[in-house]
């Protein structure tokens, strides 16, 4: 039934879902209470109405499993990238064993000149948990990259729901007229945090505005 759910689940994304995806499915689902967050300081947090508008952080350097893909959706990028990952969180890696889950799963998204819609190619990258940190297990995916992240400083704001290159577009511009004028962020890159899996409907994203060096 949960295979049956995320299958259809995919085909929303226009994706099928291999077979072999069962047992990672079944893992992340038995593991899904215990999930370690990505390690992060909160610089300041901005109001509006007694709610947190958006959050200034701080993300130190780590390493990171990355996927690049570039598909003629966003959603199918992102589906095939995140199905890489979990297999190789589940068992495709040198130590043959579940690595464990963390969360979130960030997505490097970049805009055109024009600024009106997204390059094809996106970034999935899953932080690797703290006690393989110093001594990565290495990936049997030749797609999949370890890569140390530099430090980030990010301007995060949270949405629901189901992330298209139009709900993304959208969240980007009502985040632009809540900082107003401002030239202290990247204005054609930005990251698109994953706090929940694909198979949940009202799931927990965030928007983040990536701070300039």
């Amino acid at each position: 039934r949960l295979f049956a759910h995320w299958e259809a689940v995919a085909s929303t994304h226009r994706v099928s879902l291999p077979p072999d995806m069962a047992g990672p499915i079944a893992q992340m689902a038995r593991h899904r209470q215990a999930r370690e967050p990505v390690p992060y300081v909160s610089l300041s947090q901005h109001g509006k109405c007694e709610e947190a508008a958006y959050e200034e952080r701080r993300y130190p350097a780590g390493k990171w499993a990355c996927v690049t893909m570039g598909e003629p959706m966003y959603e199918q990028s992102i589906s095939i990238s995140f199905m890489k990952l979990m297999r190789y969180i589940c068992k495709e890696n040198s130590v043959g064993c579940y690595l464990g889950m963390t969360v979130p799963v960030l997505n490097e998204i970049h805009l055109t000149k024009e600024g009106t819609e997204l390059e094809r190619e996106v970034v999935t990258a899953y932080y690797l948990p703290g006690e393989f940190q110093q001594n990565p297990p290495v990936p049997m995916d030749p797609e999949i990259h370890i890569t140390e992240r530099a430090p980030l400083r990010v301007i995060t704001r949270v949405f629901y729901g189901m992330t298209t290159e139009e709900t993304i577009l959208q969240e980007i511009s009502l985040f632009w007229e809540l900082l107003g004028p401002t030239d202290t962020v990247l204005r054609e890159t930005f990251i698109v945090a994953s706090y929940e899996n694909p198979s949940i409907p009202q799931r927990r994203n965030e928007i983040w505005f990536i701070c300039q060096a």
